[in-house]
Formats: C-alpha cells, sequence, structure tokens
C-alpha cells in the first residue's frame, strides 16, 4: 500500500509538522531530549511514524557506528535496520486500547528497570494511550516521572482531553495538525509521479479534500483511485468513486434553494442524485459553499478561502453574496445542519434531504433573523424581501414562475403567465385581456396562493383592508408591520399572473374588515348559535367547564356519519 511504502523514515520527510521537526530537531541537536514525549492528532497525521522515527534516531549509531542521538537516523546500522523491521529487543510497542489493565501495566513497569540489549535506550512507544484505566495510569505514573536514564517514553493518542492532567505534566506534548490540502495535493503529486501514475490535478484536490488533512486516508484513498481507474487519476471517477456531486451542480442547487424555487430545488436535487450523488454529501457540500460564502461575507480574500474552486465559480459565490447577507446565511448553515443528522438517521436518506432543501427554499423570503428579532420586540416593520431569481436563468417551475421575480432585469423576456382556471370569486376566462380578472379579495388570495405566492397570500390574508377593487385597480389599508413594497410586489405579481398591468396602492379609508377578522366574527358568530341549539347546551352542561374552541365545516368528500358515544359533532 502506499500508506506503507511512503511512510516518513526522518523527520525532515514529515508532511506540515514544521513546529514538532524544528523542536525536536534542536532538542537533538543540543542535548536536551525529553524522557517522555505525548503525541496528538487526529488519524493518520503522522503520530505512530513520528514515535518509530525517534526510536530510530534515539538508538542511532551512524553507518560508521559512532554517531549518537539524531533527528535523521541513517537507516544503516543494525540498531535501526532491527527497528525498521519491528524484531528490536529495546523497543517495545503496546497497543492501550486493547491491553488497557494495570496488570498489562506492570509487567511493562517490571521490564523498565533492565537496561537495553544491544540499543542506546529502551523506548516505550505506547499507542491509543487514552485508552488506559484509571488504575493503570496509577501504576505507570511514577515511572514516567522519573524513569531510569536508559528508558524513554512515547505516548500517542487521538483524544488529548482523556489523558489525565498528571500525565500532561510530565510528558513534552507535541500537536500534530492536519495537513493543509495544498501540501497535501503537492504530496500526492509527487507519489503519482514516482509511481508512473497520470493523475489530474482536480482530483487530487478531491481527494486531498476527502482525506480531511490525514496523510494516510489521502494515500488509502489515491490506491482506491489508481484502483478505480486502471491506472489512471481522473476527477470524474474520484467523484463517483466518493459519491461527490459535481460543484458547480451544487452551486446550482443552492442558488434555487436561497433564492426560493422550490421546484427547481427538487430538480437539481434530482438530478445529482441520478448522477450517483450521495444524499447526506450533497448537504455536506452545500454547508461546505454556505460556509465559504460567509467568509466572503466577511471580507476574505479569495484566495485566502483554501477552498478548490475555480474563479468562474467564485465569481458565482459573489453573486450570491449580492443578495445574501451573513444573517440569512447563518440561517441556512443551521437548517443544512441540522437537516445533515436528519438524513443518517431517516429511513429514506433521499426523502429526508428533499425535506431539508425544501425547508431551506421555504425560508428564502422570510426577513433576516435579525429583522425578526426586532419586529417581536418593538412591534416594527419587517422588510420582507422580494422572492429572488436564481443567478443564472433558468427555466420557470410551476411552482414559483421566474415572471414573478422582482429582482429580474425590465429588459429580459417574462415568462408566460398561468392560464387561468376557474375559482371561486374569479372569472372562468380564455383569455385574459377580454375578463375583468379577480373580482373579490378571496379570488386575489386564492389567486396568489396557487401559484405559489404564500408569503403575498398570508399578508393579504391577514392584514389587509380592502377599499377598492375594480379590473387591474386594487386598493387597501395595510395593517402596521406590512412591507412597505406590498404594494409594487403584488402589481408586479397580479400583472403576471392576470395578463394585465394592475394599479395596486394604499390608502388610508377604513376599509373592510381583513379576511382574517372576518373568519374570526364567523367563527364567533357559529359557536354563539351552538351554543343555544339543545344538543351542544346538553353536552356544555355534562361537562362543567367545556368550550367550543373551533368549528370546521365539513369537507364536500366527507360522508356525513352518525355521531359516536364521546363525540360531539
Amino acid at each position: 500500500m502506499l500508506a506503507r511504502a511512503y511512510r516518513p523514515q526522518r523527520l525532515s520527510e514529515l508532511i506540515g509538522q514544521d513546529v514538532l521537526v524544528r523542536t525536536v530537531s534542536n532538542a537533538f541537536r543540543t542535548g536536551r531530549i525529553a524522557h517522555a514525549f505525548l503525541l496528538s492528532g487526529i488519524r493518520g497525521v503522522g503520530k505512530t511514524t513520528t514515535a518509530r522515527i525517534l526510536a530510530r534516531g534515539l538508538n542511532c549509531t551512524g553507518a560508521d557506528g559512532r554517531g549518537g542521538p539524531t533527528p535523521e537516523p541513517c537507516g544503516l546500522c543494525p540498531s535501526c535496520v532491527a527497528i525498521a523491521e519491528d524484531r528490536s529487543l529495546d523497543v517495545i510497542e503496546m497497543d492501550a486500547a486493547s491491553q488497557t489493565g494495570k496488570a498489562d501495566v506492570l509487567d511493562l513497569v517490571q521490564g523498565i528497570q533492565l537496561a537495553p540489549l544491544a540499543s542506546r535506550y529502551k523506548v516505550y512507544i505506547l499507542d491509543e494511550v487514552h485508552m488506559l484505566s484509571e488504575k493503570a495510569w496509577n501504576a505507570l505514573l511514577k515511572t514516567v516521572e522519573e524513569p531510569p536514564p536508559h528508558a524513554k517514553f512515547v505516548f500517542a493518542t487521538t483524544e488529548l482531553r482523556k489523558v489525565p492532567l498528571t500525565v500532561l505534566s510530565r510528558c513534552q506534548r507535541f500537536e500534530l495538525r492536519r495537513v493543509e490540502p495544498a501540501r497535501l495535493v503537492a504530496h500526492l503529486a509527487a507519489v503519482c509521479s514516482k509511481e508512473g501514475i497520470l493523475a489530474e490535478p482536480a482530483a487530487l484536490e478531491l481527494l486531498a479534500a476527502a482525506a480531511e488533512g490525514s496523510v494516510r486516508d489521502a494515500l488509502s484513498l489515491l490506491d482506491q483511485a489508481i484502483a478505480t481507474g486502471e491506472g489512471r487519476v481522473e476527477a470524474a471517477i474520484v467523484r463517483e468513486m466518493l459519491g461527490l456531486s459535481d460543484r458547480g451542480r451544487v452551486l446550482d442547487l443552492l442558488e434555487a434553494a436561497l433564492s426560493g424555487e422550490t421546484g427547481l430545488v427538487l430538480d437539481r436535487f434530482g438530478e445529482l442524485h441520478a448522477l450517483g450523488a450521495e444524499p447526506r454529501m450533497v448537504l455536506q457540500d452545500l454547508l461546505h459553499l454556505v460556509h465559504l460564502a460567509s467568509r466572503l461575507a466577511a471580507g476574505v480574500e479569495p484566495a485566502a478561502l483554501g477552498a478548490p474552486l475555480d474563479a468562474p465559480q467564485v465569481e458565482r459565490l459573489r453573486a450570491l453574496l449580492g443578495r445574501e447577507d451573513l444573517p440569512r446565511l447563518s440561517r441556512a448553515w443551521q437548517i443544512l445542519l441540522k437537516g445533515l443528522e436528519e438524513v443518517r438517521t431517516a429511513p429514506s436518506a433521499p426523502a429526508a434531504a428533499e425535506m431539508v432543501l425544501l425547508r431551506l427554499a421555504c425560508v428564502a423570503e422570510l426577513p433576516p433573523p435579525g429583522e425578526l428579532a426586532r419586529l417581536l420586540r418593538e412591534g416594527g416593520t419587517a422588510a420582507v424581501p422580494a422572492p429572488r431569481a436564481p443567478a443564472r436563468p433558468t427555466a420557470p417551475t410551476p411552482v414559483r414562475p421566474t415572471a414573478l421575480d422582482p429582482a429580474a432585469p425590465s429588459a429580459a423576456p417574462a415568462a408566460p403567465a398561468p392560464r387561468p382556471v376557474r375559482r371561486e370569486g374569479l372569472p372562468a376566462a380564455e383569455d385574459a385581456a377580454s375578463t375583468p380578472g379577480p373580482t373579490t379579495l378571496e379570488g386575489i388570495v386564492q389567486l396568489l396562493r396557487e401559484a405559489g405566492q404564500g408569503a403575498l397570500a398570508a399578508w393579504l390574508h391577514e392584514g389587509a383592508h380592502l377599499v377598492r377593487l375594480e379590473p387591474g385597480l386594487f386598493e387597501f389599508r395595510p395593517e402596521p408591520g406590512m412591507p412597505e413594497d406590498l404594494p409594487k410586489r403584488l402589481a408586479r405579481a397580479l400583472g403576471a399572473l392576470d395578463g394585465r398591468p394592475w394599479s395596486v396602492r394604499t390608502s388610508s379609508e377604513p376599509g373592510a374588515p381583513t379576511l382574517g377578522q372576518q373568519a374570526a366574527q364567523r367563527k364567533a358568530a357559529r359557536i354563539d348559535e351552538l351554543r343555544r341549539e339543545e344538543p351542544v347546551r346538553t353536552a356544555l352542561a355534562l361537562f362543567p367547564g367545556a368550550e367550543i374552541v373551533d368549528v370546521r365545516p365539513r369537507r364536500p368528500s366527507e360522508p356525513k356519519s352518525e355521531p359516536r358515544k364521546g363525540t360531539l359533532h
């Protein structure tokens, strides 16, 4: 395997651990070598490799047999050869994940007092040392604090917080860092060159990103990519192997979701899923793009993003920031982050991912979180953003026609308006130009709701007092807290749906009660009527304190049934 074939043999060969290399090299040069080292970090960054290099360096005698401790072991002397071949009796490796008890440590402590057989030092390497039990640590603690001159300890762990503080204070600690993607890509390219493998730079970038800073993971993935591509490492093969999605398509999906285009969101996700992208990986890619967009919004230069994006993709992110600000991007991050867990636990991952994306699209028209908080706190006006168009032209969807987009350029041709259908309060017209259009406020609300303009329909239903309604003219008194640009948005939406220009304006006249108020009045009147009916009066008398809280009409398709015992119809 490449991960074993290209394992570093000297400290200078370690990748991305400059602080450790410099510190240990200076310690060897000055003779101030610690008696115990503690190496921590994620998997595959070189903890065990560093421990073995330290063991060889401490015992190296040089090619001539007269050398001393060195950070660059020769690899030729008997000690280096024996340690490299795992047959040195003076280098003891212990897997603390499987040997966790006090008895295991006591066996080790008893051998520490004995002098080395053929080397300068006895080196004890304890891997995954955080797994040791409390009693095992207590048995080892005194020896680690005051070991014999010929003994050295090297501890390795991925969970530094689980190591007792009493041990940490007795060791020289080194945090092995994740390797930067650029350095990983350069290392993978060097390995491919030595192996005679043709590799695309974009493919190596994908492998480095998937490795998440682990050199061993990167080399293992490269091994798999070479086998999958039959000797060639190509971006398309790596993307298919990892279940990744194309970044351009993911940007299309993000733009559709943040623009509120629910139908387009489902189409874009369906395309990605058909190409083999895993739902969880799609959400992770979206999270990554939202994070990059947030960094751009915070003023980070594109060159400092540290992401494998080309110039056009960075420009698309910049264009996205023309409509999105940090609060909205933060809200999108929270929705996607919570959605990742839902996708992981849901019976159907694709269905769960679709619901997460639809949720993200549905909140696209909500005010930013800070504006919502101000509205709740002060009762002021929240400026609800108008529906937004995707960054690139797309086909209109039945859910949200692009002709309703107020942000679209005036020179762009409008999408064809939906064909009017017969609704309550609306004419059944075949030609919009020859019909009077919506004749009631209920008809306007229903028209907007069926066209996917739920936010506009809700504003009208709850906050519009009708003053005047004629063909092409709508005048109303708004309730406090309604958006200031609501008339403009309504005129554009009604014009697109009705096929004629509309004039929408506000008035100071009282006007009629809102549709919500009218519904509440009808409900209260019906409840008063029910209280006077004999069956209801009897039921209320049988249950002291009972109240009628809601009245709902029976659905047209719901058959009339006889009342059951304990049920009030």
